[in-house]
């Protein structure tokens, strides 16, 4: 049985957590303004060496928090403890914006390239194929470009944690990388769903009982880029078909927990936090 992940002394703890002591942070947060989270794509090639490359001494950068595609996550920085993970930044007024957040990192390429071949490239080279790809356009563009996508297990897992640091130290912004530096970043990106992150957490605070989110026989519409439908209310159970895209119309005929069982050409589970 898994074990519920907590905050216990400014660290993550159950749920298969791990930590990593990254030398690279400041000094205590003062006293209340830690009131932001900052999230981030690695733009590395693997979870395990973006965690060693913010724990090296020559890097001079970290996060609190590295988030993997398998959902797998650990910890490099205490929560009460500054991190160097938003470098020149600004938002509402406030600049230098370390002193004020807390980072994550999220397991991911980053930008792709297609080539002739019709498949896409990371800037160090690695090719993807079209189902690991989501074309947008990103909030500082007009245009639209080629971007990793985010797994699901990883999306579920970054709404989770930002959940609870919300409810644990009273987050007020979650911001992406791009907001706090939009002339030098584009993270995390288009493919994440960074909207839905922040209308989940309000509806999270206006009502702390998820299931009152949707009426049961509502008509709702997936947000996610690729939405998995399993047999069952939990990442656990297997894929019932295949996942369905951004835009489909599906209707909620049973809740249980964060789980909607929706009906559309078949029925089946889906995370309620991907229906809009």
């Amino acid at each position: 049985m898994t074990t519920k992940t907590i905050i216990k002394e400014h660290r993550l703890s159950g749920g298969g957590v791990k930590y990593k002591a990254s030398p690279n942070h400041g000094g205590i947060f003062a006293a209340g303004v830690a009131d932001t989270i900052v999230l981030h794509y690695t733009g590395g090639s693997s979870f395990d060496s973006s965690v060693e490359h913010l724990c090296s001494e020559k890097t001079k950068a970290s996060a609190h928090l590295v988030i993997g595609r398998e959902g797998q996550v650990t910890q490099l920085v205490p929560f009460d403890t500054i991190a160097w993970h938003a470098g020149a930044s600004q938002w509402k007024g406030r600049s230098g914006m370390n002193q004020y957040s807390i980072g994550i990192e999220l397991d991911n390429a980053g930008e792709l390239t297609k080539n002739q071949a019709g498949m896409y490239s990371s800037w160090f080279n690695r090719t993807y194929a079209p189902e690991e790809v989501f074309r947008g356009t990103h909030r500082n563009r007009t245009h639209p470009s080629f971007w990793h996508i985010y797994t699901e297990q990883q999306i579920e897992k970054t709404f989770a944690i930002c959940d609870l640091l919300c409810d644990t130290y009273g987050i007020s912004e979650i911001v992406g990388h791009e907001e706090i530096s939009p002339k030098h970043k584009v993270d995390p990106g288009p493919a994440f769903p960074l909207d839905k992150l922040r209308q989940c957490v309000e509806a999270d605070r206006a009502d702390n009982s998820a299931d009152n989110i949707f009426e049961l026989g509502a008509d709702r519409v997936v947000t996610a880029t690729k939405l998995n439908v399993r047999s069952g209310p939990s990442i656990n159970f297997e894929a019932v078909s295949a996942p369905l895209l951004t835009g489909r119309k599906v209707k909620v005929i049973e809740r249980h927990e964060e789980w909607s069982k929706i009906e559309f050409t078949q029925t089946g589970w889906v995370n309620s936090r991907f229906l809009r």
